[in-house]
């Protein structure tokens, strides 16, 4: 199992196959996937078995963050090609509600910034939050990205942010 980060408060790592349970459980809660696109339960057991697979093949996936010392599930996060953009790579979180307001989104965001850079030879790193999601706009500014004009999506407007390598 790879681990892509760790500091005194959350560890990112590879899920293992029995958490999907976990996985698929993020996104029931109607307040978690208020802002992303629509998926059915069976769509997101579908997702796992594709981060599953995707283990270890790659420097992208789907990852999970736990609390250091609960070892309770956080959410997951992710990084990937950005299809709109050749040459970006995209970012992008999804925390449970109990962990919302402390502080969690800004340190996956530093350190998905700081892993694509340091893995990929990119040279600018997206992220895409939904209009009205100000809490995470504002987490993406906190990290350093910068507003850009809106981008379509699934004929979806969302807000686009651009971190460049730093130099």
């Amino acid at each position: 199992m790879r681990f892509i980060y760790q500091d005194e408060k959350i560890i990112i790592r590879e899920f293992k196959s029995e958490e999907g349970i976990l996985f698929t459980g993020l996104f029931k809660d109607p307040e978690v996937t208020r802002y992303l696109p629509y998926r059915s339960p069976e769509q997101y057991e579908e997702l796992f078995q594709i981060v599953l697979d995707t283990n270890h093949h790659n420097i992208f996936n789907r990852w999970g963050v736990w609390d250091v010392v609960t070892n309770d599930f956080i959410g997951c996060c992710l990084a990937r090609p950005f299809v709109e953009v050749p040459g970006q790579v995209e970012i992008g979180y999804t925390l449970a509600q109990a962990f919302w307001g402390k502080g969690i989104g800004t340190i996956i965001s530093k350190a998905l910034v700081d892993y694509c850079f340091r893995h990929h030879g990119a040279q600018e790193i997206a992220a895409l939050t939904d209009l009205d999601n100000i809490g995470s706009q504002k987490v993406l500014e906190k990290t350093g990205f910068v507003r850009q004009a809106n981008l379509v999506r699934e004929d979806r407007e969302l807000a686009y942010f651009v971190m460049e390598r730093p130099a």
